[in-house]
């Protein structure tokens, strides 16, 4: 199968989010969208996320809700910080059976040559660009291993919003699917 990895912290998995999860599923070429949650990205140094099982859960409930969108805690199991490209060779690894893309936004791009190995990462995956608003993509620049997600839908929504909309005790219906928003209050998480 083809599967497209949407790597994050999810702290917490928003609309956005969800979105681009269940467009990349059923628009992109490939049969399942895997939402791996990261235990801790490199590049959010001094950061302390919410704990791994609940953002996990979280994004549990929205694969739940979208057909070929599964949740997947594999970085869980590799060392910390995690390096996307590390992750990438590890699931080839034990999912011979699979080809694997990354599923990443156009704000991460225009930092992508910052990641650790990322010319490795286009010489051996295809990469997926779904547009975020104030983030242009140089076309000029992409190789074959990269595709713009054009029509993707954009949501200008971001997770530290959220967290800090929380914490102010914000209704946040519309911003997160009812039943994560449901969780972080039951959790009383991000206050």
């Amino acid at each position: 199968m083809r599967i497209g990895i949407f790597s994050g912290s999810f702290d917490p998995i928003h609309t956005g989010h969800a979105m681009i999860a269940n467009y990349a599923s059923q628009w992109l070429d490939l049969d399942e969208v895997w939402i791996m949650v990261s235990p801790l990205n490199p590049l959010k140094e001094g950061t302390q996320p919410a704990p791994d099982s609940d953002r996990l859960a979280m994004a549990s409930i929205v694969a739940a809700h979208c057909p070929r969108v599964r949740i997947s805690d594999f970085e869980f199991s590799l060392p910390i910080p995690s390096y996307t490209y590390h992750t990438l060779s590890c699931l080839r690894e034990h999912y011979p059976e699979h080809t694997f893309s990354l599923i990443i936004g156009s704000d991460n791009w225009l930092r992508f040559n910052q990641w650790k190995n990322s010319d490795k990462i286009l010489n051996e995956f295809h990469v997926y660009i779904y547009p975020r608003p104030g983030y242009d993509i140089d076309m000029a620049f992409l190789s074959s291993s990269v595709t713009v997600m054009n029509d993707a839908p954009q949501a200008l929504i971001s997770s530290s919003f959220v967290r800090e909309s929380v914490k102010e005790g914000k209704n946040l219906n519309y911003f997160l699917p009812t039943e994560v928003f449901e969780y972080i209050l039951k959790k009383n998480l991000y206050k």
